[in-house]
């Protein structure tokens, strides 16, 4: 046993692969960095740090068990996210269909072309996404409490070695997502319109996320 948590090993493998799972977090990421860079690809992971780190406490604190006792506080809070994931999702749609209607097939601009100007408040929003999600401190507390000794006397530090193992394999996921997406981006800024078609369907996929959302239940 190390500092209250019973197998580190086993929950290391099973954080790295949960933060692997795709979500509209690291998505977010991925496509803020593919269009405005590498600086605020940061900006948006940021987001996600904090908001994580945010549901992470709250679980400790005892929120998982309060959204599980009172369905109509999930609802509300199940509701907005699902609302704001889908409002994410048109944004996307119509900003590549003006996209496709303007940019030609091919453009002679060179791929070392500056990224588009920054979209405002990449943080907040991730940190929106993050926070907006009641399965997201659901699922914190659920997979947590697997691995937490509940003899250990100093439960806060479990938690916080817990935490800190998952922030860091979501820093090296993100860094990962960051770049490959500016390189993605240099490749489609030849075809724009190839670029504004995939940006619809990560449109649609934050669509799909937001229903997904809707539909989730406390089960």
């Amino acid at each position: 046993m190390f500092f209250g948590i019973t197998d580190f090993w086993a929950y290391a493998i099973g954080a790295f692969l949960i933060i692997l799972l795709p979500g509209p977090n690291s998505l977010f990421v991925l496509t803020h960095a593919a269009a405005h860079g590498v600086r605020q690809g940061y900006r948006a992971a940021c987001g996600v740090f904090v908001g994580d780190t945010v549901l992470m406490f709250l679980s400790a604190a005892g929120a998982a068990s309060l959204l599980r006792s009172n369905p109509v506080l999930f609802t509300i809070v199940k509701y907005a996210g699902a609302l704001y994931l889908g409002w994410i999702g048109l944004q996307m749609i119509r900003g590549a269909w003006k996209s496709w209607r303007a940019a030609p097939e091919v453009s002679d601009e060179p791929v070392t072309a500056a990224p588009a100007k920054a979209e405002p408040r990449p943080f907040r929003k991730a940190l929106t996404i993050s926070l907006l999600n009641p399965k997201a401190i659901l699922f914190f507390v659920s997979f947590f409490v697997q691995f937490v000794d509940p003899g250990y006397p100093n439960p806060a530090l479990t938690f916080v070695i817990l935490g800190a193992v998952i922030q860091f394999f979501s820093f090296l996921y993100l860094t990962a997502l960051i770049f490959g997406g500016t390189f993605l981006a240099t490749q489609f800024r030849r075809r724009r319109r190839l670029g504004a078609g995939l940006t619809s369907g990560v449109g649609v996929v934050f669509l799909g996320f937001g229903a997904k959302l809707a539909t989730a239940s406390l089960g």
